[in-house]
């Protein structure tokens, strides 16, 4: 059984495979690298009644924090979960956050479904994968615990970046092109081992859409400075300085040079660290809630419990496909 459920996965997967363009814009927020860290991190928000559970799983929910993105090959429904292009609804003198209805069904009826998923739909998506974490808890059921805890914590970790909040999400419209990668996570390799990441204990959420909307909104009020702050530095900053050779593995890259990430960063005065912290004490305050809202179940019951076989392959198999794509599209990300 298992066999056959991992056969018709990687069929499925590569026959979607086949409607995936020749070159694909993908836009990961924070970069593999820093989606581990916000998982990791998370797990220390939480209460001694959940901690040694998440702490004997700590590898996995931070290993498998990149899940979401690998996924975005081979599932056709995939990338909008990622992002809300907001501005989308924007017109003079309207504010796109009052317009949007933040419950699913309002907006379905107000824009229909089609239009949604063509702009994103991470804040509704985050609240699908709340319910699915609830459910997880209540059966006890650890293979469902930890998967949908490290995908909740990716969709969440998503929400709080600013250039997933705009159509101009890579600087395409603005000559700025590369800036979102340089964003989130240029910045974080290179200065996240000196961020402080002592962000407090998890707290209750009353209202999970509603926090889902609000770091999103307070993402898109960041997009004017992250644009504006990069050009400006870039039009005083020597070419030959901002830029340099560096090799990755096997391949020789041109990224963003030390000096200049630097200098990029402390003209916005801390805000990568500062989201990457909001996004630490927000995952931990979701997966606290989910918790609670399960009726606070007994974790201790499942600490000796690791993931099943069956959960394995699949993860398995995901990877091989995401590795076999890398191969043919020559990047990890945009």
């Amino acid at each position: 059984m298992i066999r056959k459920t991992l056969l018709l996965f990687v069929a499925l997967a590569t026959l979607a495979l086949l409607f995936v363009p020749n070159v694909i814009e993908v836009a990961q927020a924070w970069g593999f690298y820093g989606h581990k860290r916000i998982n990791r991190m998370a797990c220390y928000t939480l209460p001694p009644e959940m901690f040694p559970f998440f702490k004997r799983h700590i590898d996995f929910i931070s290993d498998h924090a990149v899940d979401p993105d690998r996924r975005r090959y081979a599932v056709p429904d995939e990338a909008p979960r990622h992002y809300i292009d907001i501005d989308h609804y924007e017109a003079p003198g309207v504010d796109p956050f009052e317009v949007v209805p933040r419950k699913w069904n309002d907006a379905v009826t107000k824009y229909t479904e089609d239009t949604l998923k063509s702009y994103g739909i991470v804040p509704w998506h985050i609240q699908v994968m709340y319910g699915r974490l609830i459910a997880a808890f209540q059966r006890g059921d650890v293979d469902r615990i930890l998967r949908n805890a490290a995908d909740l914590g990716h969709y969440i970790a998503d929400a709080h970046v600013p250039l997933h909040t705009t159509e101009n999400y890579n600087g395409q419209l603005t000559n700025q092109y590369g800036i979102h990668a340089f964003w989130e996570s240029r910045i974080p390799e290179l200065s996240a081992d000196n961020y402080d990441h002592f962000v407090g204990r998890a707290e209750y959420i009353d209202d999970p859409l509603t926090a889902a909307w609000e770091a999103v909104h307070a993402s898109h009020l960041l997009v004017d400075s992250v644009l504006g702050i990069e050009k400006r530095l870039s039009e005083s900053f020597p070419e030959d300085r901002k830029f340099q050779i560096e090799s990755r593995g096997r391949t020789t890259v041109r990224s963003y040079s030390a000096d200049f990430t630097k200098a990029y960063e402390d003209a916005m005065m801390g805000m990568v660290e500062q989201r990457m912290n909001a996004s630490i004490i927000a995952v931990g305050s979701f997966w606290y809630s989910a918790w609670v809202n399960a009726g606070q179940p007994d974790l201790d019951r499942l600490e000796q419990k690791d993931v099943s076989d069956s959960l394995k392959l699949v993860l398995k198999a995901e990877e091989e496909l995401w590795k076999e794509n890398q191969k043919g599209f020559g990047r990890e990300h945009e």
